[in-house]
């Protein structure tokens, strides 16, 4: 009788672990169906607010009044200045880094002959997804560009050559861009040749450092589709959204070529370029 009921009790255990595997599976199955069908990632741009203290351009879409003009020009402190232009309505800008290792043929294709002038902003991309993906290349699309409204800037030039670590696109984009701005090994080149974002499966948001130039003159809109790879085999481009679930739209700002008035600052004494623009500082915005 006790042979009987350890059998009884083993063929009892044998057929609940065979069905168990098929209901486990079936669970695994849906857990990974759903997973893939949750939005890959969502995504949000933060405008970069910048150190006061170091390099900044500001842009007013009016000219300066004599009395604010004194104002301005008998600080030296670039923080009092950032913040005074701030209360004024001035947007920040800032100087492009300085990729002076980058290759020969990138650095032809972009030189304009004067200092670059750049919309910083960090990219953040969030994933929910259990499994893992890869981000391994980007477009800048539904480009849209309108003059600049930009009457007066004011400029506090970098004290020598900086390199920020993160990715440099013009817009539109030009020759494999967007490349590398880190001082390292690498700068100057397509930042996706060497380079992927890993998101999901527990991963921390990827974030990028963005220097985002605009064409002389212009201020554009526009948006960006990335290419992604993840677990269950599927490989395509999506239009970067935020969690609202609307594309991303970001706005980039140059300098206009007939500003009304033009200062710069810092290693030099307050230089009206709008008077004296055969000043050498002064092509440094």
């Amino acid at each position: 009788m006790a042979a009987i009921a350890v059998l009884s009790l083993l063929g009892g255990a044998l057929v609940g672990y065979y069905m168990i595997t098929p209901s486990v599976n079936k669970e695994n199955d849906s857990n990974k169906g759903y997973d893939a069908s949750q939005v890959p990632f969502t995504a949000s741009v933060q405008a970069e607010l910048g150190d006061p203290r170091q390099d900044w351009v500001m842009v007013l879409d009016r000219e300066l009044s004599p009395d604010e003009t004194r104002k301005l020009t008998s600080s030296t402190d670039p923080s009092a200045t950032s913040a005074y232009l701030k209360s004024l309505g001035g947007r920040l800008l800032t100087y492009a880094s300085y990729l002076e290792h980058a290759p020969e043929q990138y650095k032809q294709l972009t030189s304009t002959g004067r200092t670059e002038i750049t919309n910083n902003f960090k990219l953040r991309l969030l994933s929910t997804r259990s499994a893992p993906l890869v981000i391994d290349d980007w477009e800048a699309t539904n480009v849209t560009c309108r003059p600049s409204t930009a009457k007066a800037i004011v400029g506090y030039p970098s004290q020598g050559g900086v390199a920020y670590q993160g990715i440099r696109v013009h817009v539109p984009p030009r020759g494999g861009e967007p490349v590398l701005t880190d001082d390292d090994e690498g700068q100057g080149e397509p930042y996706f040749d060497t380079h992927m974002i890993e998101l999901g499966n527990g991963q921390s948001s990827g974030a990028l450092r963005v220097e985002a130039i605009a064409q002389p003159g212009q201020t554009c809109d526009w948006s960006i589709k990335v290419h992604y790879v993840d677990a269950y085999q599927k490989a395509q481009w999506l239009q970067l959204k935020g969690r609202d679930g609307r594309a991303l739209r970001i706005r980039t700002e140059s300098v206009p070529a007939d500003l009304r008035q033009k200062w710069v600052f810092g290693s030099v004494p307050w230089t009206a370029c709008h008077q004296k623009p055969e000043e050498a500082m002064c092509s440094l915005a």
